[in-house]
């Protein structure tokens, strides 16, 4: 399984980005898929996930009600609506997966086993 994150960048406080990451080797709608980022000097952290299925999502407290994530099997992609960005959303996002029809919502790195290379967001003035 690959994952091929893209769509970061640098914007304003307020701002909005969609990340996308697209997902190739494997059956797209047998895995659960989440987004995370790490900042330098901190551990990576769970920021949204959704279930196999598409059925049922997680997000982390400091994201609620500004980031989406939605996927469309059609074309094998995962995305990450980020709205209101603030300066501490800067980070590097990382698209991950694990083949599995169990979800807790959580968003827990030990909860998935294939990363993508990440994607920069700067979000600066």
């Amino acid at each position: 399984l690959q994952l091929v994150e893209s769509g970061g960048g640098l914007v304003h406080p307020g701002g909005s980005l969609r990340l996308s990451c697209v997902v190739s080797g494997g059956i797209f709608d047998y895995y659960r898929l989440g987004w995370f980022r790490r900042v330098p000097g901190k551990e990576r952290e769970g920021v949204a996930c959704i279930s196999s299925g598409g059925g049922s999502t997680g997000y982390a407290d400091s994201v609620k009600e500004r980031f989406t994530i939605s996927k469309d099997s059609t074309i094998k992609t995962v995305y990450l609506q980020m709205n209101n960005l603030k300066p501490e959303d800067t980070a590097i996002y990382y698209c991950a997966a694990r083949r599995s029809v169990m979800f807790s919502g959580m968003c827990q790195t030990e909860e998935y086993d294939t990363w993508g290379q990440g994607t920069q967001v700067t979000v600066s003035s």
